[in-house]
């Protein structure tokens, strides 16, 4: 069984069997951005309320008070200490240090007296003159005098709020109490149900009070006074909790938590990780309207908007960063962040499959171009395929194209593969290269090739294209079905034979997939060269050696283990081997079952690229709804980041593992909160990533988007 730890995986998708129109125009998305708000360097990080009042956004940190006005700070710390704070109904900010209780106009209050130990957690104004203080041990009300109000028993005030008939409202950890008419009640015991834990932590009202919302330890929803009430928790959608905060503005609920934000409108939106916050701990938050939201944490403030965008736009954006921080000669691949998060300190070196990346580059640039006739894809083209023929001629032998290379008087990175793998020099002595070479490259060249040959290539590059599909098949054709290394051996994946495939149990796990693969490569190279040795090859393998029913099953599904790094390699092949293979093959309906089990199989995964593929060669919807979600949900931020996800409550998880024996979920998540960015990547894992310490070059959403738009989908 492949274990393809360094191999990684990509695009697919297939041609068009019709040629939709070129100059398609785009509507607009909406797509999700962060902004760091940075904070005056004498204001801390401690941020405890964010309020707005008028165009300006005031923050409260335990340092004093500041103003965020037309991008720019005014303020100056005053005290320290500060702990909570409110706004009155004239827009008044109140702040308390726990000794003393003012406004920002200087109008004070005296404190309330207080017990041993006891602190305040919470201000609200009931009305003008009305000040509701709740603390850890219970509620003060200022009326021109203190007043302590006498509770069953001492409970933790963790929220106040006011409704629109005026009664006084407590989130406490003894239950959700109101007051009216004098009279209390302790919603918790006479109408809530069980499940809340007597524990609530946040009230906000909405509506001029006539709704409530409210957070409990295991729950949020609202009580309305026209009595359509809701309530969720993690099975109705709700991502983790408790919630801690909430905010509500043009009928979008704003939730903070201890790991992460949480916006609900028409669906629930999880945002956790470096991606969105400096820190998962939500310590407040403010809706600023038009889908804009500012988040306060421990680390410092961020606005997330979003901001009309078109697909091609984003488009236009990922491929900005893949050519200003992706290209090491000629190669596209991810780059390597000496500094976590910061593009500043992006630098590249070589990697095991950049042959496989690099043709996927290739592959959008085609498609690009197809649809476009821009000359900047052509270009870009032009210098992706001459990267890919160099990885064959740099080695010097015939048909063998390289892992990588890079000049001689480079520093090259070791392999991470636990197969070794060995740099050699060029016989010019200008390069050197990396051997071992897996059936990824080949996959990859030979569906890119055969793209840039059919939509872009002249008459020159054509010839080139062609002799050198000629002579990478040729080399597995002429060395029974293997590539054979510097060494004279045949590599660790580069094996296609029918003693490997067929009688040995140690490929049992390949025998379709690579059936599979080397049917798709004899009938590419039969289709550009001609050569009837390529047939011959061909009907050998279908007919004596059951290739292409083995081919039936090259998607190992449960209850094996299914492994991702192989999907690319799984539907590569399929475009070629559907568009060369005629209608009178017996062996066609096979392939064409073999794409729909295989589809069906990754369905789950909801990753655009197999939609496209699968819909496209099969002339059917497969799920191009669910595609066109996820790229426009694609986050531009391309940094592999750490993620976790198996706190949360929404998430059911598969009582089996996936690869690794890493926590899996039965739903796959979408890439803003995980990181999926490569079609080697399990959707569905829970916890991973990389600590921000590489960034991917685009070219997941670049092949799906251009693929998609060529067969005029979007």
């Amino acid at each position: 069984m492949k274990a393809r730890t360094t191999s990684w995986i990509i695009a697919l998708f297939c041609l068009a069997l019709s040629f939709p129109s070129a100059g398609q125009v785009m509507s607009s998305i909406s797509q999700q951005i962060r902004k760091t708000i940075a904070l005056p360097p004498n204001a801390g990080m401690e941020v405890l309320r964010l309020f707005a009042k008028g165009d300006s956004i005031r923050v409260v940190t335990s340092h004093g008070l500041f103003t965020y006005y037309q991008d720019s700070w005014s303020g100056a710390p005053f005290i320290t200490g500060l702990q909570v704070a409110t706004m009155d109904a004239s827009r008044q900010i109140w702040l308390s240090n726990g000794r003393s209780l003012w406004a920002e106009d200087g109008k004070r209050i005296p404190n309330p007296a207080l017990l041993p130990g006891e602190s305040i957690r919470s201000l609200a104004w009931a009305t003008s003159q009305t000040l509701l203080v709740g603390t850890n041990r219970g509620l003060h009300v200022w009326q021109d005098a203190w007043t302590r109000v006498p509770f069953p028993e001492e409970m933790a005030v963790n929220s106040l709020a006011v409704d629109a008939e005026g009664n006084w409202w407590l989130a406490a950890d003894r239950g959700l109490w109101r007051r009216q008419k004098g009279r209390w009640t302790n919603f918790d015991q006479d109408v809530m149900a069980p499940g809340h834990e007597s524990n609530y932590l946040t009230l906000e009202p909405a509506d001029q009070g006539k709704t409530l919302y409210f957070s409990s330890a295991s729950a949020v929803g609202a009580l309305a006074a026209d009595g359509n009430h809701w309530m969720a928790r993690g099975s109705d959608g709700l991502p983790y909790g408790p919630v801690t905060r909430m905010a509500i503005k043009d009928g979008t609920i704003w939730m903070a938590t201890e790991k992460g934000l949480i916006k609900k409108d028409s669906s629930w939106h999880y945002y956790a990780g470096k991606r969105w916050l400096p820190n998962d701990r939500v310590l407040d938050l403010l809706p600023l309207g038009n889908d804009r939201v500012w988040v306060a944490t421990p680390e410092g403030i961020v606005e997330l908007a979003r901001i009309p965008m078109s697909m091609e736009e984003k488009a236009d954006s990922l491929e900005r960063v893949a050519e200003a921080r992706h290209n090491r000669l000629g190669l596209i691949n991810r780059s390597k962040l000496a500094l976590p998060g910061e593009l500043g300190s992006s630098f590249l070196e070589n990697q095991d499959n950049d042959g496989l990346w690099t043709s996927c580059y290739l592959i959008a640039q085609c498609y690009r171009y197809a649809v476009t006739r821009d000359e900047t894809a052509r270009v870009r083209a032009v210098r992706t395929f001459e990267a890919l023929e160099r990885l064959e001629t740099v080695t010097g032998i015939s048909g063998y194209p390289a892992r990588s290379y890079a000049r001689a008087t480079d520093l090259v990175a070791p392999s991470r593969s636990p197969h070794p793998k060995n740099w050699h020099d060029s016989a010019d002595g200008e390069w050197q290269w990396l051997d071992d070479t897996s059936s990824d490259e080949i996959v990859g060249h030979l569906f890119s090739l055969s793209l840039f040959h059919e939509y872009l290539a002249n008459a020159s590059q054509q010839k080139r294209i062609v002799d050198l599909i000629d002579r990478i098949v040729s080399h597995i054709l002429d060395n029974e079905f293997q590539l054979i290394d510097a060494d004279g051996l045949p590599t660790r994946w580069g094996i296609w034979n029918p003693d490997s495939l067929n009688r040995s149990t140690n490929w049992m796990y390949e025998r379709g997939l690579n059936s599979l693969q080397i049917l798709s490569h004899l009938k590419t190279a039969y289709h550009f060269t001609g050569k009837e040795k390529f047939e011959k090859a061909y009907q050998y393998l279908v007919e004596e050696e059951g290739y292409a029913k083995n081919a039936v099953t090259a998607k190992m599904t449960d209850p094996f283990e299914i492994s991702h790094s192989d999907d690319i390699l799984n539907f590569f092949p399929y475009y070629n081997l559907l568009r060369y293979t005629g209608e009178d093959d017996p062996s066609r309906k096979l392939y064409v079952k073999s794409l729909r089990r295989s589809w069906e199989a990754v369905r789950s995964d909801r990753m655009p690229v197999w939609n496209l593929l699968a819909s496209s060669l099969l002339g059917e919807d497969l799920d191009l709804d669910l595609a066109q979600a996820a790229l426009e949900e694609f986050p531009l931020d391309q940094i592999n980041w750490s993620f976790t996800n198996s706190h949360r409550w929404d998430l059911k998880k598969d009582e089996f593992p996936g690869r690794g024996r890493a926590e899996q979920a039965l739903v796959a998540l979408p890439a803003g909160e995980s990181n999926v960015f490569r079609w080697n990547t399990n959707p569905k894992q829970l916890d991973g990533g990389g600590a921000g310490l590489s960034e991917e070059n685009g070219s997941y959403y670049l092949v799906a988007y251009w693929m998609g738009r060529f067969h005029g989908y979007w």
